[in-house]
């Protein structure tokens, strides 16, 4: 049997078959500590699944336009007002199965063969994937500890060539948790269009800041496209339900895009997802924030009593992006082992770099600071014993 090229391009998520295997020692009866999977042990907050609840009884389980709800697309407008200053009119949001559903509008209209797009090395592997399986070649960049592992407006300059029509960014980023100021991320929005190109933002993490304020693209341009998730920070992972906010003249050919593809987002989660936006579930997420920021800051301790914090701390997201060149030159088996001997999941960096993958693991700090310090304790004796 034969199969479309396209997908040969397309590498396993190696921290599936990582999770496969804690779940399969959780289920023999040991203690596993899971730092693998980006998602947080926090419950979907209880305003949503009334919501949820709500809409089911009320019978609201028939198909919303394209689109998506025209309510909740108001509401993520409103989103953008009162959080980023940002004037958005609601008909440019597209409601998603996802934030991969936004991606994959997105890939779909921007990308194809012969096309070049620029993001970083390391980076979310799904980005890449999608713009393989639309057709174009993906110029991984390599980013480090100077550009704040960014890709930034002199790695756009330095990297972009004549068949170059997209820059992918992610902020805050996934594995490093690292984000573009206000002053970084307007020079590679001018910088890309200053080329003729198109700028991809991936915002999924944009609510879990610590250090710097939330800040969106869409405050600075309207000619960006913007990836958002109901996943992290408003802790509805489950759901499957994200956005793509589209420069204007974008919107009629994505809604086409979106009757074809997927016809429409699930109903009951786009009702439930509008209790999101109430302050009585925003007072519930902040709360969480916080926390996230002190299992940050007791993770950081930690490792660093090791001698393995980053240079840069995280400034958002929930990852750490820990280099183990030290103990060891390939991040795959230094994780099996890590699970298989100290019952400790976290995720090889080959899932997310091209280049420097087998020298770095991801670290989610999804669990709580006791479970995290216990972590911290099994790794101590793993190392110890290279």
């Amino acid at each position: 049997m034969s199969w479309n090229p396209r997908v040969e391009r397309i590498a396993p998520f190696r921290v599936m078959s990582l999770l496969e295997l804690a779940q399969a020692r959780e289920a023999a009866g040991h203690d596993v500590i899971h730092l693998e999977v980006g998602e947080p042990d926090f419950p979907t907050p209880e305003p949503v699944i009334e919501a949820g609840r709500a809409a089911l009884s009320a019978g609201h389980t028939r198909y919303t336009p394209a689109a998506g709800l025209p309510a909740l697309r108001e509401a993520i407008a409103g989103h953008y007002a009162e959080h980023f200053g940002a004037a958005v009119d609601p008909r440019r949001i597209l409601v998603t199965p996802g934030a991969s559903g936004a991606l994959l509008l997105a890939s779909q209209l921007l990308a194809g063969p012969g096309d070049r797009v620029l993001m970083a090395d390391p980076n979310y592997p799904c980005n890449r994937h999608f713009m393989a399986l639309a057709g174009a070649e993906v110029d991984a960049v390599p980013v480090g500890p100077a550009s704040g592992w960014q890709l930034d407006a002199g790695l756009i300059e330095s990297h972009w060539d004549d068949a170059t029509r997209l820059a992918m960014l992610a902020t805050p980023s996934n594995p490093t948790g690292h984000m573009l100021d206000r002053t970084q991320l307007m020079a590679v929005a001018e910088s890309v269009a200053a080329r003729g190109g198109h700028l991809l933002v991936d915002e999924i993490y944009q609510g879990l800041c610590y250090d710097l304020e939330p800040l969106s693209v869409a405050s600075l341009t309207p000619d960006a496209f913007v990836v958002n998730s109901f996943s992290k920070y408003f802790g509805m992972t489950g759901w499957r339900l994200g956005w793509l906010l589209a420069p204007e003249p974008a919107v009629e050919p994505l809604a086409r895009l979106a009757q074809n593809v997927f016809l429409a987002a699930s109903t009951p989660a786009q009702h439930a997802a509008l209790a999101v936006f109430t302050p009585e579930c925003r007072g519930i997420l902040e709360t969480r924030r916080h926390e996230l920021g002190r299992r940050r800051d007791a993770l950081l301790a930690g490792l660093a009593r090791l001698g393995l914090a980053p240079a840069l701390p995280p400034q958002g997201a929930f990852y750490l992006w820990l280099d183990i060149s030290h103990y060891s030159d390939d991040s795959e088996a230094f994780c099996q082992a890590l699970l298989e001997e100290e019952n400790v999941a976290i995720t090889p960096g080959t899932d997310f770099a091209l280049h420097g993958g087998e020298h770095h693991v991801r670290i989610a700090f999804t669990t709580g600071e006791a479970r995290l310090e216990e972590a911290v304790s099994r790794l101590e004796r793993f190392l110890a014993r290279r």
